[in-house]
């Protein structure tokens, strides 16, 4: 994590005095918006301690369990975001029975007053909280004055064509494979995680070998298609050619997987996590006659996601 102080669940807050600037939300995929509010957060840095305060799982989990959004990314990239925007303490409250029955009056006592030493809390104008959502701004506001914190409610997230951006937005954007617009909204790159696991071998045999990512994969998998990637692994950044899919030409895989083509790199990364940044769309999965084919396409694709990967380096 990029230099914030982890404090996972209610029995692991400080409680030590000290001040803090304090917002809460969900913040997944940490996009424009939230780092907008971390950076009026943060604006309080060198009095009070910037602390976010976040939840491991979307709270319809447990309000509505037929309708939670698969979420954008990790638990683990949450926290590691919410650092690199400047978050000096990250509190991730498990939202289970515990929490999602505390009263409105409770939550500002025990988590706020108690808790974190409150002295401002920022949210947005529509914030719930408490039991049932009864809490709102102005119970904040009240609260606030018992337990020694003022409330500031933030400006509305960035525009983007007239809307507010917001995760959803940005998931749509993915569903459809639109990983430009997506990095618009998020102010880069949308990023998956996993470990290097083994496929056929068909890439290398092909001329093209892979690191697959399949099964436990930490952020929201785009569509099925090709794409111009980079490829991180530890310090180092790599261009590559990434497909998503179940390879139609072979039809012999039973769940999607991302493959990435490491340009012009051959290193052995099974076992290791690497990181895969979507730069741009280049074309959708389809089915070809043979092998040879799909090689020709994918020299062709290379081609393209080249020249794209270049210019976006030099952005």
């Amino acid at each position: 994590m990029s230099g914030a102080e982890l404090n996972y669940g209610l029995d692991a807050l400080p409680h030590d005095g000290a001040p803090r600037a304090v917002t809460i939300g969900k913040f997944d995929g940490v996009h424009r918006g939230h780092r907008q509010v971390i950076k009026q957060l943060c604006s309080y840095e060198g009095s009070l301690e910037p602390t976010v305060i976040t939840f491991d799982r979307h709270p319809h989990a447990i309000v509505r369990p037929d309708d939670v959004p698969r979420p954008l990314v990790s638990e683990f990239q949450k926290v590691d975001l919410l650092g690199d925007a400047g978050a000096r303490r990250v509190v991730v409250l498990p939202f289970d029975h515990r929490l999602s029955s505390l009263t409105h009056e409770a939550f500002s006592a025990e988590v706020l007053g108690a808790g974190l030493s409150a002295a401002v809390v920022l949210v947005g104008r529509d914030f719930r909280y408490g039991n049932g959502g009864e809490g709102d701004v102005q119970t904040l506001r009240r609260e606030g004055e018992a337990h020694g914190f003022r409330v500031e409610v933030v400006a509305d997230y960035c525009e983007s064509g007239g809307a507010r951006v917001s995760s959803t937005m940005i998931r749509e954007a993915l569903v459809g494979g639109d990983v430009t617009e997506a990095a618009e909204l998020l102010g880069r790159h949308h990023r998956v995680r996993g470990v290097v696991g083994t496929g056929f071998q068909r890439g290398r045999v092909l001329g093209y070998p892979t690191a697959n990512l399949s099964g436990d994969l930490e952020g929201f998998m785009p569509a099925d298609g090709v794409y111009a990637t980079f490829v991180s692994h530890g310090e180092t950044r790599y261009p590559a050619a990434t497909s998503i899919g179940v390879n139609p030409t072979f039809g012999d895989l039973a769940e999607r997987t991302i493959e990435s083509h490491l340009l012009d790199t051959t290193i052995d990364l099974y076992g290791e996590v690497i990181t895969v940044e979507f730069v741009q769309f280049i074309r959708g999965m389809q089915k070809f006659p043979d092998a040879d084919a799909l090689a020709h396409q994918m020299g062709l694709d290379e081609q393209v996601i080249r020249a794209i990967l270049e210019a976006s380096a030099s952005a």
